[in-house]
């Protein structure tokens, strides 16, 4: 009897299958994670322009609130605090030139609620470019405080 050889014959296997499963997985996570720089792909050499602005043509439209919450539209006073009339006078003072450029100056002292219902005047009416109007700060104080 010969034992020996019978284990002799039989030769170790390696399964492949799970190998590959992990191969592929491994393949598609960096596929879908990987991110592309579309822009290293091109070189572009962009053109130049002059840094200065050009003037408006057109002189901005000028909306007031006081520091009582009263409306100002074109330098005639807005009769009505209410957001009908101060639609109906930015509409006639404007006309249809919903492009134009509109400066909100509005008083510092001016009621919240005020300034409010101006801009959402001008939101229903379709201005899309409206400023509020600033001046700088005479202690030269970038916006913070400090603390006293």
């Amino acid at each position: 009897m010969n034992i020996g050889s019978a284990r002799r014959l039989e030769e170790p296997e390696i399964s492949l299958t799970s190998l590959i499963d992990v191969v592929f997985t491994l393949i598609i996570f960096f596929v879908v994670t990987t991110t592309f720089d579309d822009r290293s792909a091109l070189q572009l050499q962009l053109p130049e322009a002059s840094r200065q602005v050009a003037k408006q043509a057109v002189e901005p439209f000028v909306v007031v609130v006081d520091h009582e919450g009263r409306y100002f539209v074109g330098g005639n006073e807005v009769l009505k605090r209410d957001a009908n009339s101060l639609r109906e006078s930015i509409g006639r003072v404007a006309g249809d030139d919903r492009d134009r450029q509109i400066v909100l100056r509005a008083d510092a002292r001016a009621p919240y609620q005020a300034v409010i219902t101006a801009m959402d005047a001008l939101g229903q009416l379709g201005f899309s470019k409206v400023s509020l109007a600033t001046s700088p700060s005479s202690d030269g104080d970038k916006g913070g405080t400090d603390g006293e």
